[in-house]
This record gives C-alpha cells, sequence and structure tokens, in this order.
C-alpha cells in the first residue's frame, strides 16, 4: 500500500465501507462486486485493493462497523442506567437491534466464505469487534440481573442473533413460497422477535 496519513487511509476505508452499504441496500451479497463500489467511490477502483483485497474483507468491515456501533450503545445502557427490570431490558434491546437491521442481515449471510476470504489481520480487527459486543451485552446482564446465567444467555442469545432477519424480513417471492406452501406462518417483526427472547432468557430473575 502507499504511504498514506492514517486519517486518508481511515477515511478512504470508511468510503468504501459506505459504498458497500449503500449498494447492498438494493442488491444482494452474490451481484455485488468490488467494480460496483469502486463506480460510488471518490477513487479509482484500483485503489480500493490498497485497503482491501477482497469483496469479502469489504463485508466484514461493514459489520465490524456494525458490532463496534452496537456494543458502544450497549456500553452506553449499563453507564446510563442503575437498575433494569427483564421488561425494560428486553424492550431496550429489541429497538437497539431493530436500528441494527443491517447488523442481522449481514449476520444470515455465510460467515463462513465471509471469514475464510479475509485476510488473518482483518479477520482479528473483526474479532475484536465481535468480542466487544459480547462484553457489552455481558456487562448489561450481570449488572441489570446478579442472578441470571450471564453465559448461558450469551451462549444462547448471540447465536440466536443469526436467525432473526429471515424471520422478519421475507421477499414477496418467499412470501409467495410460503403461500403456495399453505404454511402457517405469520412474520414479526426483529423488536417483536428479540423482545420475546430476552424475556424468556432471563425469565424469574430480578
Amino acid at each position: 500500500m502507499p504511504k498514506a496519513s492514517p486519517e486518508l487511509t481511515a477515511s478512504r476505508k470508511e468510503e468504501i465501507v459506505n459504498a458497500c452499504e449503500k449498494l447492498y441496500e438494493t442488491m444482494s451479497f452474490k451481484e455485488i462486486t468490488i467494480k460496483d463500489i469502486g463506480a460510488v467511490t471518490s477513487f479509482t477502483r484500483t485503489s480500493i485493493y490498497n485497503y482491501y483485497q477482497t469483496k469479502e474483507e469489504i463485508f466484514l468491515a461493514l459489520m465490524q462497523r456494525e458490532y463496534e456501533r452496537w456494543a458502544e450503545e450497549m456500553n452506553t445502557l449499563a453507564d446510563t442506567n442503575e437498575a433494569m427490570t427483564a421488561e425494560e431490558f428486553a424492550a431496550a434491546l429489541g429497538h437497539s437491534l431493530e436500528s441494527h437491521c443491517q447488523l442481522l442481515k449481514l449476520l444470515a449471510m455465510n460467515h463462513y466464505d465471509m471469514e475464510e476470504n479475509s485476510r488473518p489481520e482483518r479477520l482479528t480487527e473483526f474479532k475484536v469487534a465481535y468480542g466487544a459486543s459480547l462484553d457489552a451485552v455481558r456487562g448489561c446482564v450481570k449488572k441489570f440481573f446478579p442472578a441470571a446465567d450471564c453465559e448461558s444467555f450469551i451462549f444462547v442469545f448471540f447465536p440466536f442473533l443469526f436467525g432473526v432477519y429471515p424471520y422478519s424480513v421475507a421477499t414477496e417471492k418467499q412470501l409467495s413460497a410460503m403461500r403456495e406452501a399453505k404454511m402457517d406462518f405469520r412474520m414479526h417483526s426483529i423488536y417483536e422477535i428479540i423482545h420475546s427472547c430476552v424475556l424468556q432468557l432471563l425469565g424469574g430473575t430480578k
């Protein structure tokens, strides 16, 4: 990578991730190419390779940013509340993840391929952000519900997040297929799913 100031490097990486996020609103992961991402940045497509070597690295960076922002919200929740009931905490988590729909959408993707096609240093950066989100939620549970089995909460809740998006968002093609299959199925909002899960995990705790 050519020498550049840390500020310029951070700015360009942010622009690349922002471009990927914008495209991901209307295109699928498979459809998006580095050429597409380069077309909506202010610099040449080949310059992207100075920062990210694969499309998967860019998506991993997008998910890393989402985890960082969510962890910050959870840390703020712990810092600004002396106590919370299970209902209040479930509502707060539900609203928080509702505003991070992008994270839940990314979680529904194939992580194995995304991580396998990223360099070790990029993967390590991502794992740091993921670990921070675990610690942030863990901190909330320990503070607000000292009688709860915190590690069991984490063990169930974080894997659970991988399936939230498909149960809350469906394309017309998917909805049509479910109707044709005569499935007795109702889509639920992200808030409803998260709220219900948290209440069940915290059942009986004070």
